[in-house]
């Protein structure tokens, strides 16, 4: 039985979070492989960041609900234990509470056990209405990448004491709508530490240190297979890049010098089939449309 919203939820003050964002079947299978004994990841996050990690985009704004569907279904047939979570797009919430109910759904119906979405105290009716149609919410606060032109870009979030406040209260907010965690990006992580004491469930960071109560990379950041982007915050425990350009090389050299594939490498005919089809002039003697 894998995760659930509930569960995560109780982590709280008892074991920290680790979560992954993935986009695809074979990367999550591989995230969630040592699922169960305390060793696992415990949320898969679909995130919309897909659109610039999978889809080469200049930002998420551009990614749909379709394309997170399916990125959504792939990653949640590869599910063994972990909670699956997926970003609700830009414009699939903000228009409306029935837009915002409806959207959430189809993601659920795509695999998705819980959605998260950008927004403090503002987005707390959002979250309420979704999650009294059934469907737990995840809530995400600090750099909100979605509306990131409107605070001034890709900048650090809670570096005053009065910001951190106002942190805590969109937390608080999301809290009370029903959130079942906050994510905080690009919290200063005094700030950070406040906002988790401060509210009741859970906090997972990214960029926003040690004091959440969880913490949440993006696996391609992870293995260092994405260099578009390299945030400070993401720690690469892997480099995988010039592993991956290395035996691509040596692939179209081999192709090139004719030396893949092997005989190993293909099938032959059975018995003799080969010398009847010689006989009768090999590819001159075939059918041909």
């Amino acid at each position: 039985m894998h995760k659930t919203a509930g569960d995560i939820r109780a982590m709280k003050g008892v074991e920290r979070i680790a979560a992954v964002t993935a986009y695809d079947y074979a990367l999550a299978s591989l995230c969630d492989a040592e699922g169960g004994g305390g060793k696992g990841i415990d949320v898969l996050l679909v995130g919309d960041s897909a659109a610039m990690v999978v889809l080469g985009q200049d930002g998420t704004t551009g990614i749909t609900v379709g394309q997170m569907c399916m990125f959504t279904s792939a990653v949640a047939r590869a599910r063994r234990n972990a909670l699956v979570v997926a970003d609700m797009p830009f414009m699939s919430y903000q228009p409306g509470l029935e837009t915002a109910v409806r959207n959430a759904g189809r993601l659920v119906r795509a695999g998705a056990d819980a959605v998260k979405i950008e927004g403090g105290r503002a987005m707390a009716p959002v979250v309420r209405a979704i999650v009294d149609a059934g469907i737990p919410v995840m809530g995400h606060i600090g750099l909100q990448p979605q509306t990131s032109s409107l605070s001034g870009g890709y900048r650090v979030q809670g570096r005053t004491a009065e910001a951190a406040g106002r942190l805590a209260g969109d937390a608080r907010s999301l809290e009370e709508a029903g959130a079942f965690s906050v994510v905080l990006e690009m919290v200063a992580r005094e700030a950070a530490g406040a906002v988790t004491d401060a509210v009741g469930v859970p906090t997972i960071g990214i960029g926003s240190g040690a004091g959440c109560d969880g913490q949440v990379l993006v696996i391609h950041d992870l293995l260092g297979i994405y260099d578009r982007i390299s945030p400070r915050f993401a720690k690469r425990y892997a480099d995988l890049a010039p592993s991956v350009s290395g035996a691509v090389a040596a692939y179209a050299s081999e192709v090139k010098g004719g030396s893949f594939p092997a005989e190993g490498h293909s099938f032959g005919m059975d018995g003799g089939e080969a010398g009847r089809l010689a006989a009768k002039g090999g590819g001159t003697a075939l059918p041909r449309d």
